[in-house]
């Protein structure tokens, strides 16, 4: 009989773990689906971990870790694929912001063969103003330098255990899971969904942690931000020697070359497109440094008990 794991991310969730692995846990035996819960807890600072173990306690089919300090969305999706031992994978939110009833569709969708099935957003549910500008300016964004539509996708995706093991095998620390599997091809379905309210907590994602996310995601994944400070600079040069040649022909004219502020605007403009190429660059060299100095993802000061032996030889290492 095929396992099913269900990977679950999880920064101060606490009043989430247990409804979660009660919701999750009916519906797949009342659908015969033979699963496992795999929770992360990202360093919370909250009582996640110690929910978690009270949820092992009640249910031997939950297993999860605690980091030793918040590492991110991205490493706590990279750790459960690492823990997890299913044929497929589901990685969703653990506030079931996420219908779990969506589950049963990818469930089947994998059954006929998809090894890739993406949750879509339908409907984002109800968001702030603010956020939704933000949201908004993330994704409009991100689906440009990834040249795909990442506005209705979301992190809500079953994988086949192939598709798992490979993206465990990439060997970069910097990494956008969203787009990865995009990247990675093999046959894909999707499903539509609407983004269900919160019955605990409040979401972690102001403006300024998405638009952190969005820089680092993008530079991880893309290399148009480098091939867009290449075409200002293009443009730049074309518009000095457009500037340089009227200045010229004036000169040779006899007319007298004016506009001392022009040349103000020039140098302010010119400065602040070296600096922001500068910072751009500095970026990418940031993210090369990172990823040359070879430290792990995530390091886990705690982990449940019921885990393979294999696994837990390799999480002692960090992974």
């Amino acid at each position: 009989m095929a396992l099913l794991s269900v990977v679950l991310p999880a920064y101060n969730e606490e009043q989430n773990i247990s409804r979660t692995a009660q919701v999750l846990s009916e519906l797949l035996e009342k659908n015969d689906i033979d699963y496992e819960l795999v929770f992360i807890s990202d360093g919370s600072k909250d009582g996640t971990y110690a929910e978690i173990l009270k949820a092992k306690a009640q249910n031997p089919r939950v297993k999860g870790a605690q980091f030793s300090r918040n590492f991110g969305k991205e490493a706590g999706i990279f750790a459960g694929l690492e823990l997890s031992l299913g044929d497929a994978v589901v990685v969703m939110d653990c506030d079931l912001q996420h219908p779990p009833e969506t589950i049963l569709q990818m469930w089947k969708k994998w059954q006929n063969g998809a090894e890739i099935v993406e949750g879509m957003k339908s409907k984002r549910g109800k968001e702030s103003l603010a956020y939704k500008l933000s949201a908004g300016l993330f994704y409009k964004i991100m689906s440009k330098l990834m040249k795909m539509d990442l506005n209705s996708s979301s992190d809500f995706k079953l994988m086949d255990r192939k598709v798992v093991n490979i993206l465990l095998q990439l060997p970069e620390r910097n990494t956008f899971f969203r787009a990865l599997t995009f990247w990675a091809g093999f046959h894909t379905e999707t499903v539509e969904y609407e983004v269900q309210e919160r019955q605990f907590g409040s979401s972690k994602w102001s403006f300024w942690s998405l638009l952190k996310y969005a820089v680092s995601n993008a530079t991880s994944f893309s290399t148009l931000p480098l091939q867009m400070v290449t075409f200002a600079g293009v443009v730049a040069i074309i518009f000095s020697v457009i500037l340089g040649i009227q200045t010229l022909v004036r000169f040779f004219m006899g007319a007298s070359v004016e506009g001392f502020t022009t040349v103000i605007m020039l140098i302010l403009i010119m400065g602040g497109l070296v600096m922001l190429s500068l910072g751009v660059i500095g970026h990418y060299i940031a993210r090369i440094y990172e990823e040359v100095k070879g430290r792990p993802k995530y390091i886990i000061s705690q982990v449940t008990d019921n885990v393979n032996g294999n696994v837990m030889g390799d999480w002692k290492k960090t992974v």
